[in-house]
């Protein structure tokens, strides 16, 4: 058994790396961000449950709290893969819940920068109905990070954005302050958009990465009335070519875009990342899905900047 610890994570701040768990299925080589590992154990006794997913093989009891257990080789194939008594699990902690992931092999583990993980096009990911967010060599080979945030809320879509959230918040009036967004998943920037919409926010640009929105953030630096362009930025934290952090640690270091509000807003919210968030200069970090509790930080943070700009006349 190999656990996970504090010194796992990549402790210094806005480096735009990331360490990437190798694991096999069919001899087919994935990663997933140590980040979201929390331990790594032979797999064990399942005790399976009625009307789930196909892919959800049940849950077990490790020990003092039950955890689901997901068959990602029958996910990924849409078939039966015999079960063999190597099998990993790969427990995982993200978007606050602990879920295991069933694996043929666990490989190693790869330090290495964003920059090196491509988004795959679509004729690899499958468009939006893929699961492949990025592609990565480590030593020489070849690894297919899987969109594990895509996984969880198609199996159970209770865990993901729920736009009744918004619904709850009742009647809102319509906001134009332009909103920028970073998110590399197809899925989860559609769901966040839609909620913003929906929440009054007519003025949203999504962007699939940290590197796209900071070029064109760039591309702003001489215009008069920045304000009017972007007044605030919500970022992901795992993407591929710039992660959040790094994003994050530019604009806060660019005189020019220092005072845009930044909203970290990712899965992989935990002490250790807040400590990495703040570092950086974050102003607000957030667990997905709560979207009414973004909501209410964005009203919070676009009011308070409002209140400054005009005491400042």
């Amino acid at each position: 058994m190999v656990n996970k610890t504090k010194d796992g994570i990549l402790l210094e701040s806005g480096t735009n790396e990331i360490e990437i768990m190798e694991f096999t299925i069919n001899d087919n080589l994935f990663g997933i961000n140590v980040a979201k590992v929390r331990e790594i154990m032979l797999s064990d006794t399942v005790k399976p449950m009625p009307h789930v997913h196909p892919a959800v093989e049940g849950i077990f009891k490790p020990r003092d709290i039950v955890i689901t257990v997901v068959d990602l080789p029958k996910y990924l194939t849409g078939q039966e893969c015999p079960k063999g008594s190597k099998d990993l699990f790969i427990i995982t902690n993200f978007n606050k819940m602990y879920v295991a992931f069933r694996v043929h092999s666990v490989v190693g583990i790869s330090r290495i920068s964003w920059q090196d993980i491509h988004k795959p096009d679509n004729t690899i990911s499958g468009g939006t109905d893929g699961v492949t967010t990025g592609i990565a060599q480590c030593d020489g080979k070849l690894v297919s990070i899987l969109d594990f945030e895509k996984i969880l809320a198609e199996i159970a879509p209770q865990t993901s954005i729920q736009l009744s959230e918004v619904d709850a918040m009742g009647q809102r009036s319509r906001v134009d302050s332009p909103i920028w967004v970073a998110e590399d998943s197809i899925l989860l920037s559609k769901m966040i958009q839609a909620a913003l919409t929906r929440a009054g926010y007519e003025n949203v640009k999504i962007f699939p990465n940290g590197r796209e929105l900071w070029e064109a953030l760039e591309n702003l630096r001489d215009v008069e009335d920045l304000d009017s362009h972007v007044a605030l930025i919500i970022t992901d934290l795992e993407m591929p070519e710039m992660d959040g952090h790094h994003l994050t640690k530019l604009i806060k270091h660019a005189t020019r875009f220092r005072d845009i509000p930044v909203v970290i807003f990712s899965s992989l919210i935990s002490e250790e990342m807040r400590v990495k968030g703040k570092e950086v200069g974050a102003d607000e970090q957030l667990s997905k899905p709560e979207i009414g509790h973004l909501i209410e930080v964005l009203d919070g943070l676009l009011e308070q900047k409002q209140r400054k700009q005009q005491g400042g006349r």
